[in-house]
């Protein structure tokens, strides 16, 4: 039996003849930056839930959504590429807060969005926390192209066989929840999981991986004045190629650093005491780019 249709948490916004399901937490008119949540891939709004929650504590105002067609969004036009997704990001933001600084956070695949975003919008990014996230530079990997090719087509198997009905049975399991969120958000997870339409959407945001990557990267280097955090899961690891590629804006930051959570994984990094770590994060972000202002 199929976990049941949620309830939207948020609200469904109009960005010009479509709607993207939305969730704002923490004060609305606040002194300190506006944190914009970015997902990654088959993620959406539910995934930020407990770092909503933290950063609403310490006095932050987010945005987490569902990009088109994942979650609760309606489906938007074809290709899912970074140029559409950037697109009604700025559209949200312009409908939602069109001024104002910003601290953009994404997880995994979501560090592309993240770059294509903060080079177009260099007037109010204050500073970024990437959190497992990719990076475009990575593209340029035979081992994280290959590993993009495969993860695209796993990304369609998965679409079909929600489809199919194949991912009700397993909705109920960890596998439906490798987060571990609470509650009706927990529930919300579940339902993404086995869901036809967000599958689909996934996959279709998936297939252009690459053409994402080119796109952030024509964005430009990320601006060495920005503080940027760079959050990783498990234990440092000096063999990793992959997590040296990760923490390179870190790095090329004047006020970057590295956390290693080794606790966490991938997926857990979000949740529980792993998200109070990104809330963390954002406080360090924000106080940075306030010494930078000064």
């Amino acid at each position: 039996m199929p976990v049941p249709r949620p309830t939207p948490r948020g609200a469904l916004v109009d960005i010009g003849g479509r709607r993207l399901h939305v969730v704002r937490a923490g004060l609305v008119r606040s002194d300190r930056p506006l944190v914009l949540l970015e997902a990654g891939a088959f993620g959406f709004s539910a995934d930020w839930a407990a770092v909503q929650a933290g950063l609403a504590e310490r006095g932050f105002a987010s945005i987490a959504y569902d990009r088109a067609g994942l979650g609760l969004s309606d489906p938007g036009p074809l290709p899912r590429d970074g140029a559409a997704i950037g697109a009604d990001a700025e559209a949200l933001l312009d409908r939602l807060a069109p001024s104002g600084p910003l601290i953009l956070c994404g997880h995994s695949m979501a560090g592309l969005h993240v770059h294509r975003l903060a080079g177009r919008l260099r007037d109010r990014v204050v500073g970024l926390v990437l959190v497992d996230a990719a990076t475009p530079q990575s593209m340029n990997s035979r081992l994280v192209s290959a590993a993009v090719a495969q993860f695209a087509g796993l990304s369609r198997l998965a679409a079909w066989g929600a489809g199919a009905g194949l991912l009700n049975p397993l909705a109920r399991t960890p596998l439906g929840d490798r987060i571990g969120l609470a509650g009706e958000v927990g529930d919300h997870k579940r339902w993404a999981f086995a869901d036809a339409a967000h599958n689909s959407a996934a996959a279709d945001e998936a297939a252009e991986w690459p053409a994402i990557a080119r796109q952030a990267l024509a964005a430009g280097e990320l601006n060495p004045e920005w503080p940027v955090a760079v959050i990783l899961a498990g234990a440092p690891d000096a063999r990793s190629g992959l997590k040296t590629l990760m923490m390179a804006p870190a790095v090329n930051s004047r006020s970057g650093w590295v956390e290693h959570v080794a606790s966490a994984n991938h997926a857990s990094m979000l949740a529980g005491p792993h998200a109070d770590v990104i809330v963390g994060a954002v406080e360090r972000v924000c106080a940075a780019a306030m010494e930078i202002e000064a």
